[in-house]
């Protein structure tokens, strides 16, 4: 990616540009004024995905180390346009992805709707959100996106977009950061809408003290100072620590290292009443979109489990207690489902993918077994759909009478 080159379709993208640095496992600070270095253009330590099965490889290379604050953005033109702004935030499971990838190039979401696109980098696996005394306070990927919120708020009218109308969109783990940066009083002001996209919103965040017993677990996995140890040995204690609170939990989605309890919830059932009052303030008069993939569980689940059943269990009954919720704290909610079942390929409508509807190009997504042998003609058929009520979100609020193959999902709580 090279800095302000023109796409075909006169999309301008512009990045990688960073947007804060971070000491390790501390909270991320703003680039100061004048700072006129180039970003190193890396993307946050990672092993492969879990699921480079389901998407397949990244198909563009990106350097990886702890200066990875970084961000990319699609934009019609940058002039005084003050278009809506859309800030994405991926998925991975707290432990991998990256705004820079060309999955998740905004261009065509530019170029169709006439919106700026920026996709964020965030600190991933332990160096984001390792949580151990004396340490690290955990969450600080979390902050990341706070930091990367207010850079946008700052810098994009430059970039033809306008700071008052921020749409926050993330996909599963991306999902549950927007979950928690609607309830985080430092993210207060700095979006007008929110989308979740296969969030398992039930897995939010990690009780403290059980964050605490894995960062232990963890410190004695590493046998070194985390704080001088060098980033192979940091990401092979992270793979150890995983394997070992999968074998103690059994809970096969969560990872070992994602946010750590202590956020206000949403206001609902047995929350004490100060704290249910400041998360309706923090969500109050917001409009949300938030939905899920059919399949989603397909390519989570151990043989004996029904996915159907794991996909109504996981997303559907959640996010529906979650529109309720939202109902309740004065929001403007909308839900989906995604039944867009791929020809030739096993997975159905599984988790991410949306993904290609909204992000990347043909080059991008070639061979991405979720596709199956569908012809790219088909896919952007339908991303066209897709993108154009998530423009209409972004711009408006309402994303209109979506388009098969979205199936419109009453908001428990709105008439």
């Amino acid at each position: 990616m090279t800095d302000s080159t023109t796409l075909p379709a006169e999309v301008v993208r512009t990045g990688p540009i960073r947007y804060a640095t971070a000491e390790r496992f501390a909270r991320p600070r703003p680039v100061a004024a004048g700072d006129l270095r180039p970003s190193s253009g890396e993307i946050a330590p990672q092993p492969p995905s879990r699921l480079d099965a389901v998407m397949g490889s990244p198909r563009d290379d990106h350097p990886q180390g702890e200066d990875c604050l970084n961000l990319s953005i699609a934009t019609p033109a940058r002039d005084s346009g003050a278009r809506p702004v859309l800030v994405w935030l991926h998925g991975g499971g707290f432990s991998s992805g990256a705004g820079l990838l060309d999955w998740y190039d905004g261009g065509a979401l530019a170029a169709e709707g006439d919106v700026v696109v920026v996709g964020v980098n965030y600190r991933l696996g332990a160096l984001g959100y390792l949580c151990l005394d004396g340490v690290s306070e955990g969450n600080l990927g979390l902050y990341d996106q706070v930091e990367a919120l207010r850079w946008v708020r700052t810098h994009i009218a430059a970039y033809g977009g306008d700071p008052s109308n921020v749409t926050v969109v993330g996909q599963s783990a991306g999902g549950i950061s927007v979950h928690l940066l609607m309830q985080l009083p430092e993210a207060r002001g700095l979006f007008r809408r929110a989308i979740l996209q296969s969030a398992p919103i039930d897995l939010t965040a990690r009780p403290h003290e059980e964050s605490l017993e894995l960062g232990r677990i963890f410190a004695d996995t590493l046998a070194r100072d985390p704080n001088t140890a060098d980033v192979p040995a940091i990401l092979a204690a992270q793979n150890e620590t995983a394997l070992t609170h999968l074998r103690r939990s059994g809970r096969t989605m969560e990872p070992a290292f994602m946010p750590v309890d202590g956020i206000a919830p949403l206001p609902g059932p047995g929350n004490a009443a100060e704290d249910a009052e400041d998360a309706e303030d923090n969500v109050r008069g917001i409009d949300v979109l938030y939905g899920w993939n059919a399949d989603d569980m397909i390519v989570f689940c151990r043989d004996e489990d029904d996915p159907v059943k794991r996909t109504r269990e996981v997303y559907e009954v959640p996010l529906a207690r979650f529109g309720a919720r939202l109902a309740r704290a004065g929001a403007r909610a909308h839900a989906y489902r995604l039944d867009w079942r791929p020809a030739g390929s096993p997975l159905g409508a599984a988790h991410c993918l949306e993904l290609p509807l909204l992000f990347g190009t043909r080059d991008a997504w070639r061979s991405s077994p979720m596709l199956g042998d569908t012809p790219w003609e088909e896919t952007d058929r339908f991303g066209r759909a897709l993108r154009a009520a998530w423009v209409a979100f972004a711009r408006t609020g309402e994303p209109g009478a979506l388009p098969a193959p979205l199936v419109d999902v009453p908001v428990p709580g709105l008439s």
